[in-house]
């Protein structure tokens, strides 16, 4: 089953321009966004035919079987919650029967969690965002060797430091990883007693085999070797750091390089869209709860346009966030709202839709 089909097939519902034009969000450069609902020719919907969603390549234009949309509707999906409170000026085709599905019907106090709670998913990405803007990872990856530490008199020394300015027993400044045995000390975390072998006839295992070791190697060393330092290896430091590597250099690989060059020449260092209806999405669940209704044409376009164009601080975007979610909190205490929705009454308004459909084939 494809667009075409439904549409040849005279099989779509309902139809409506969504996104940033719904919102009344749109700019000259704004994309058209439809959304919209179908429903299965009886033979493929009781067959092994059943197609719970249909979209174009760039999902500009998507739609959704009627059972599935109902299915979304019941647990109050806020992508499809809107599709459903979209205003008439938006809505390109409506069969009569798509009255029976009222927004009223779905709305419950699970949108706590479907709005405010992806709204605040998506706060904990843009701070997640902002941290690597204002912290980038050097693409060198560093070795364990820049986690270890010599302790010297009441402090420590980086240990590369500490190798690169010993002074070896044949007058030349440096010592040599490689020639170097650690042994455990007993009954510390990280704690290393460093032995140095110049000739290299003890045969000493080195701090690490390689750059790319996970962690120090230790050595047997004779009882009666002196140990010339004692190191310490910061592994909770190091490992942190290569999650911090790993997450930073994936984010590079993965990110959306128009959006990201304007985030960074309007300098805010968050993704100035995404907080945009971030925002919008905690306006409307504090909607939700406030007034017990759902209007997805925002009145406050000039405010959000604004975040969205970065001339906003992140500071200010996560202080407004953060009031909104107090805000959404405290109307939710007071609401009306049924806590979930009434699956048994929505289900029997799609069977009645069903049986109405299928009565003319």
């Amino acid at each position: 089953m494809t667009i075409q089909d439904i549409k040849a097939k005279n099989l779509i519902l309902f139809e409506a321009i969504s996104g940033s034009r719904a919102f009344g969000l749109a700019t000259e450069n704004s994309d058209t966004d439809i959304r919209g609902m179908y429903y299965l020719p009886k033979e493929d919907f009781f067959g092994l035919n059943y197609t719970p969603q249909i979209s174009n390549e760039t999902n500009d234009i998507t739609y959704y079987e009627i059972g599935r949309f109902v299915e979304l509707l019941q647990k109050n999906n806020p992508n499809i919650l809107e599709i459903l409170a979209s205003l008439e000026d938006c809505i390109l085709q409506k069969n009569p029967l798509m009255d029976l599905l009222k927004t009223e019907d779905f709305l419950s106090k699970l949108c706590k969690d479907t709005f405010a709670g992806y709204a605040i998913s998506q706060i904990k990405k843009a701070k997640g965002l902002n941290k690597k803007i204002l912290n980038p990872v050097d693409k060198e990856r560093k070795s364990i060797l820049d986690f270890c530490y010599i302790l010297k008199d009441q402090g420590s020394v980086p240990l590369k430091k500490w190798l690169r300015e010993f002074p070896s027993s044949e007058g030349r400044g440096g010592l040599l990883q490689e020639k170097c045995g650690l042994v455990n000390i007993d009954n510390t975390k990280g704690m290393f007693a460093l032995f140095y072998d110049e000739s290299g006839k003890l045969q000493y295992k080195g701090i690490i085999h390689n750059e790319d070791a996970n962690q120090v190697s230790v050595s047997s060393v004779p009882k009666e070797e002196k140990p010339i330092a004692y190191l310490f290896c910061n592994l909770d430091a190091y490992s942190i750091y290569c999650k911090d590597y790993r997450e930073y250099w994936k984010w590079v690989s993965e990110r959306n390089e128009d959006r990201y060059n304007v985030n960074q020449q309007h300098g805010q260092n968050y993704d100035s869209k995404n907080m945009m209806h971030t925002i919008r999405l905690l306006q409307s669940c504090e909607q939700i709860f406030k007034n017990g209704s759902l209007n997805i044409r925002v009145q406050n376009r000039d405010e959000l346009l604004d975040i969205k164009a970065g001339n906003r601080t992140y500071d200010a975007i996560m202080k407004k966030a953060e009031d909104l979610i107090r805000s959404i909190e405290f109307h939710y205490s007071g609401s009306k709202l049924p806590d979930f929705p009434d699956v048994h009454k929505t289900t029997k308004t799609l069977t009645e839709i069903r049986e109405a459909l299928y009565i003319k084939q």
